[in-house]
């Protein structure tokens, strides 16, 4: 759900966002997206995101393909590049001439401090215990926690258990998005993310992304791939260390609506 945020004045508490996030009393949505003025002299806009639990979150890469069809649709701008200030630094957001969307997700961060979480050094892989069982999974930061772990079939993969005890274990002092990921070859995974505040999700940009970053790291990926996810596909590209990630993929209006608070 995408709210305009230039011409009117909104001031959403944490109860309301839950209340729009309802499918049933409410709207429906895993994110609640604002477009607001930019804080920046550079960027177009600022771009807020909130959990359909009513926290708010610095990074949302599908939301950030949304709120560019958002502005795009509502005149907001007519520029084929548009740059957006987030509380996570900023993004660029492209719209490509067969339709699709490419944002510039920015630099992963890997320093377990960054990401953040409680390990003394970094690893490609880190391991804690859930659920009486020891997991290994890779973990990044692109702009909000992710950690990363390989399954044979994301199709029985424990998602909902593994995923909720992850989410909020301690090793991860912000929470985290919990990524489950089927690697079929080099260039193509299957993926099911366990976002925070919001539980599974149908498609996680920054997810992919972050998959992918850790798929490349641990040399199962190479720099291009198709990220499968049960609500379509991403192409996330990523060069190696010190360089953006770069995601594209479709955006789509489903409606328009008014609601008053």
């Amino acid at each position: 759900m995408v709210i305009d945020a230039i011409n009117q004045q909104i001031d959403l508490t944490p109860e309301q966002v839950q209340r729009l996030s309802d499918r049933h009393f409410g709207v429906g949505f895993d994110q609640l997206l604002l477009v607001e003025k930019p804080v920046s002299d550079n960027a177009d806009f600022k771009y807020r995101i909130f959990n359909a639990d009513g926290s708010e979150v610095d990074q949302c890469g599908n939301g950030a393909r949304c709120f560019a069809r958002f502005v795009r649709d509502k005149h907001l701008s007519d520029k084929d590049e548009i740059r957006v200030d987030t509380n996570a630094g900023q993004l660029l957001l492209r719209f490509d001439a067969d339709g699709l969307i490419t944002v510039n997700m920015g630099v992963p961060r890997h320093k377990p401090a960054e990401i953040p979480i409680l390990a003394e050094q970094e690893s490609r892989f880190y391991t804690v215990v859930v659920n009486d069982k020891e997991k290994a999974f890779g973990a990044v930061s692109m702009g909000n926690p992710h950690a990363v772990i390989h399954v044979n079939d994301v199709k029985t993969a424990s998602v909902a258990e593994v995923g909720q005890a992850l989410e909020s274990h301690a090793f991860f002092p912000e929470r985290a998005n919990i990524g489950f990921m089927q690697v079929l070859d080099r260039q193509h995974i299957k993926l099911r993310v366990f976002e925070r505040g919001a539980a599974e999700t149908l498609a996680c940009g920054s997810g992919a992304c972050a998959a992918v970053v850790i798929g490349i790291e641990q040399n199962q990926l190479d720099h291009d791939v198709t990220a499968e996810l049960p609500g379509g596909h991403l192409k996330i590209s990523w060069a190696g260390r010190g360089e953006p990630v770069l995601m594209t993929g479709p955006a789509i209006s489903v409606f328009d609506g008014q609601i008053e608070l």
